[in-house]
């Protein structure tokens, strides 16, 4: 089964992605982390595709279902009205979340509630929050810069993330 970016989650579903906002590709697609982004996310979680898109094992939830458009340096910011419209309601249909990956800079102030920390440092604060939510960067080609300034991000944060799903999923 495939998830669309309206795609009921499963009932037993026990890990959420906490996205941004689709990209272009992916707005066009209709399919979630159909792209480098999520071939990247994938491998850093130790999934395949049809474990990734199977709705019983993983919710997909962006902060916004649409493509907000592009600015100067990457994506515009998911447009602020949309999160407030629906994730309270969609978040409250999944009572059996054991972790809950929390991508880029928009989901982590929405679900850790501090804006004013950057994205490194919540990443670098990882085991304050685990093992039931983890600070990620954006999966993005974009950010191969932050991942070759951050070489503990790799060695100290993703092993233990792919042995968490590797269990949850059983």
């Amino acid at each position: 089964m495939t998830h669309s970016l309206g795609t009921l989650v499963g009932a037993l579903t026990a890990c959420l992605i906490a996205g941004q906002a689709p990209g272009r590709k992916v707005h066009e697609s209709k399919i979630p982390f159909d792209d480098p982004s999520g071939d990247r996310l994938r491998d850093w979680m130790g999934v395949t595709k049809d474990q990734f898109y199977d709705p019983e094992k993983f919710a997909l939830l962006p902060m916004g279902f649409c493509f907000p458009g592009s600015g100067k340096s990457g994506d515009l910011p998911p447009l602020p009205e949309c999160a407030p419209a629906w994730r309270e309601q969609l978040l409250a249909q999944l009572p059996n979340l054991e972790i809950t990956l929390v991508i880029g800079h928009y989901d982590q102030a929405y679900h850790l509630g501090n804006a004013k920390v950057t994205v490194s440092q919540l990443v670098r604060s990882w085991k304050d929050y685990w093992p039931k939510v983890l600070p990620l960067p954006h999966p993005s080609p974009g950010h191969n810069i932050w991942l070759r300034k951050n070489p503990w991000f790799e060695t100290e944060v993703l092993s233990p993330l792919k042995q968490r799903v590797a269990e949850i999923l059983g």
